[in-house]
């Protein structure tokens, strides 16, 4: 067991829009030798990309993984895709890691979110008190 507290599970923040997203669905092979050090490589790296705002995971207990990057623009992602790493990465898992996987890219035009009172930071704001996306955010389920 670790000394050291878990960061809360929170998704990534509801930035200012328009920025863009990496949605990479993957259903992964048996054998995972090496993966994990790949990953965890992969995500040290992308921080460093200027423009790189944050990422969600998630996996299913049938196999499917799913991650967002999101990136303050194209030109972002533009470096995080062409470098030469991540692109080696890419290549081994394509050899190695995945027995499928989709990648979508959009522009985001709209975002928000919502923290219970109990999980907001310190100092954080009230939600909706400076909600710059208008009033049809609180159409949103």
């Amino acid at each position: 067991m670790s000394d050291h507290a878990e960061a809360p599970v929170m998704p990534v923040e509801a930035y200012e829009p328009p920025y863009y997203v990496a949605v990479f669905t993957a259903v992964r092979t048996e054998d995972q030798s090496g993966y994990s050090e790949t990953a965890a490589r992969m995500e040290d790296l992308v921080k460093d990309v200027p423009g790189f705002l944050g990422m969600d995971q998630a996996h299913t207990p049938g196999g499917l993984s799913i991650t967002v990057g999101y990136f303050r623009d194209a030109d972002a992602l533009t470096r995080w895709r062409r470098d030469a790493e991540h692109r080696a990465a890419q290549q081994r898992g394509q050899a190695e890691w995945y027995r499928s996987y989709t990648l979508h890219v959009a522009k985001v035009e709209r975002s928000h979110g919502f923290i219970q009172a109990e999980e907001r930071p310190p100092g954080a704001d009230e939600p909706g008190s400076a909600d710059p996306h208008g009033p049809d955010a609180a159409a949103a389920p």
